[in-house]
């Protein structure tokens, strides 16, 4: 019982639209930065190199290079300092913890990329898939 309470409460507070991305992109994530009574946002890129926990307690690290020094930092998902996640690469990747990539120097801190799906044929000419239509008597009988 006191479980679905706290879900409850929870909920109020649950970011809308969550980025979707995974371990293994490149993100950029804009961070609301409050200075004095001024406010400004702030774009942190990197890898996503692990994601951890569930609900309000969901946080991801990104990991980056700065001067030849590593830089990871973590983000809370839901947090109202976080204003939004864009993908701009996207790794392909085995393993949920990537925790590797920090002894990684040069290029071998690099990740492959993921192909996209096309729906391209082998001439080059877009290939359209059209939902197959049910047959008269379905139609017939619907009142179409």
């Amino acid at each position: 019982m006191s479980q679905q309470l706290l879900q409850l409460a929870e909920k109020a507070c649950l970011k809308k639209e969550v980025p979707e991305f995974s371990v293994g992109n490149t993100v950029d994530v804009s961070v609301k930065i409050i200075e004095g009574s001024k406010e400004r946002v702030q774009i942190f890129n990197g890898v996503v190199i692990a994601r951890r926990g569930a609900g309000m307690n969901e946080m991801f690290i990104v990991r980056r290079i700065v001067n030849n020094e590593g830089v990871e930092r973590t983000f809370v998902l839901h947090s109202p300092l976080v204003v939004d996640v864009k993908v701009r690469r996207r790794g392909k990747v085995r393993r949920a913890k990537l925790y590797y990539l920090r002894d990684r120097v040069g290029k071998s801190r690099r990740l492959r990329e993921q192909r996209v799906s096309s729906t391209k044929t082998k001439r080059g000419a877009e290939k359209t898939v059209a939902a197959p239509e049910p047959p008269a008597e379905e139609l017939a009988t619907a009142g179409v």
